[in-house]
C-alpha cells in the first residue's frame, strides 16, 4: 500500500548534503504522487498491461511492467518470441518508454522495470566503492531475471542502463547452452569512454577525450555532481523543485506534448527524483563526474561472448561521445556488433524519434525470432 499523499520533509541525503539545510525544510512530493504521476503516463497504453512489484530475495522490490499483444496472430504451434527487457537510464524509470512500449510489445512481450533505487523501486543503501556499488545494480538485475523467471531475453539499456546492460551481459552470458541475452541493445550508453588525463610533467601532454557540448542542465548538474549527490538540489529546492525541473528540462515537457498538453512528465521526472537518494548514490559511485565512469566499458567490453550480438544506437545531436561505438567495433573484431546513428535524436532517442526508433529496435528482435 502506498503511503498517505502528503508533503515529504526533507532527510539528509548524506553529510554532504547538510549544506543545504539553511534551505526550505520540504518538499512538494511521495511514492503516491509519483504513483499518481505513472498512472497518468501508462493510461496511454492500449496493449495489455501488468504492472506490479517483483520482490528480491533480500525482500527489495522492483517495479515492473509487462506488455503483451493478446489480438497479435500466433500460428499453432508457435514458440512466443523472446521478450525484450528495457533498462531505463540515470534519474529516469519506466514512465519515459510510453512512446515505446505500444509499437515494440505488438509481436513479443516487453518488460521495463526501475532499476534497483530508481523510481517505484525499493531504495536500499549504496555502497561508496565503485565496483561494489556496480555489482549491487547489475546482482539486482540477475536476481530481478529469476524472479520473473525469464530464460532468455533481449537486452536493452539506454545511458546508465546500458552500462549495466553490458555488464550484465558479461558476468551472467548464458545459462546451460541457451543464451540468456539474445542480443544486447545500447542506446547512448553512458560509461564506455576512458577519461584521459593532461599530464604537463617533463613537457609532456596527453590528449584529452574531446567530447560534444554538453546541455545547460548537464553542466548544472555537473558543477555539483563532485559534492553532492547528483539530484540533491532538486531536494533541496524544496516547494521550488518542481518548477526548477520545468526550467533545466523543458525538453521532458516538449519530447511528449502531443499526449500531454501539461506538466505531466515534468512531474513525473520531479517526483522519480526528490525521493530518498539511493540509485543516484550508487550512480555517483561508480562516476568521476556525468560523463565518465571510474571502471569505463570500454576496459572490459572485449569480455562480452562473441556469441551476443551487440547492437549500439546513438543520437545524431547526443553529448554522448559515439566514437566510442567504432571502438567496441574495433574491439570485438568478427564478433557481430552494429553501430547506428539515428538522425536528430539527441540522449533521448527513444523520445526525440521514437517511430525510426522503434523501427530499428523491432527490426533488431526480428532477427532474432
Amino acid at each position: 500500500m502506498d503511503p498517505p499523499t502528503t508533503t515529504a520533509p526533507v532527510q539528509n541525503d548524506s553529510a554532504s548534503d547538510s549544506a543545504w539545510s539553511w534551505w526550505p525544510s520540504w518538499r512538494p512530493t511521495s511514492m503516491s504522487l509519483l504513483k499518481t504521476a505513472e498512472s497518468k503516463i501508462l493510461a496511454c497504453i492500449q496493449n495489455d498491461l501488468w504492472a506490479r512489484f517483483v520482490t528480491l530475495p533480500n525482500q527489495d522490490r522492483i517495479w515492473t511492467l509487462t506488455l503483451t499483444n493478446k489480438a497479435a496472430h500466433k500460428e499453432p504451434g508457435q514458440a512466443t518470441r523472446t521478450p525484450l527487457v528495457m533498462v531505463h537510464g540515470f534519474g529516469g524509470g519506466v514512465g519515459l518508454w510510453i512512446r515505446n512500449l505500444d509499437a515494440l510489445s505488438q509481436s513479443r512481450p516487453v518488460y521495463a522495470f526501475d532499476l534497483l533505487g530508481f523510481g517505484r523501486s525499493s531504495r536500499p543503501t549504496f555502497p561508496k566503492d565503485a565496483a561494489k556499488a556496480e555489482e549491487q545494480f547489475v546482482t539486482s538485475i540477475e536476481q530481478w531475471r529469476q524472479s520473473v523467471g525469464l530464460e532468455n531475453m533481449i537486452l536493452l539499456g539506454h545511458s546508465l542502463g546500458g552500462y549495466l546492460a553490458t555488464s550484465y551481459a558479461i558476468q551472467y552470458p548464458s545459462r546451460s547452452s541457451s543464451c540468456r541475452v539474445s542480443h544486447l541493445i545500447l542506446v547512448d550508453p553512458w560509461g564506455f569512454p576512458e577519461r584521459l588525463q593532461t599530464n604537463t610533467e617533463a613537457g609532456q601532454r596527453t590528449e584529452v577525450v574531446k567530447r560534444p557540448t554538453l546541455p545547460r542542465w548537464v553542466k548544472a548538474v555537473a558543477a555539483v555532481v563532485s559534492l553532492f549527490n547528483p539530484l540533491a538540489v532538486i531536494r533541496a529546492a524544496g516547494p521550488w523543485g518542481p518548477g526548477l525541473v520545468n526550467r533545466f528540462r523543458p525538453d521532458f515537457k516538449s519530447k511528449f506534448e502531443d499526449l500531454f498538453d501539461d506538466d505531466t512528465m515534468t512531474q513525473y521526472i520531479y517526483h522519480c527524483n526528490a525521493q530518498t537518494p539511493s540509485g543516484e548514490v550508487g550512480f555517483r559511485a561508480m562516476s568521476e563526474s556525468l560523463g565518465w565512469a571510474k571502471r569505463p566499458m570500454l576496459q572490459r567490453v572485449h569480455l562480452l561472448p562473441h556469441s551476443i550480438p551487440l547492437t549500439m544506437l546513438y543520437g545524431e545531436w547526443s553529448w554522448v561521445d559515439n566514437s566510442s561505438g567504432d571502438t567496441v567495433l574495433q574491439l570485438r573484431d568478427q564478433a557481430p556488433t552494429r553501430v547506428m546513428v539515428i538522425n536528430k535524436a539527441s540522449h533521448h532517442v527513444y523520445a526525440d524519434q521514437p517511430e525510426e526508433f522503434n523501427r530499428v529496435v523491432q527490426n533488431i528482435c526480428s532477427s532474432v525470432n
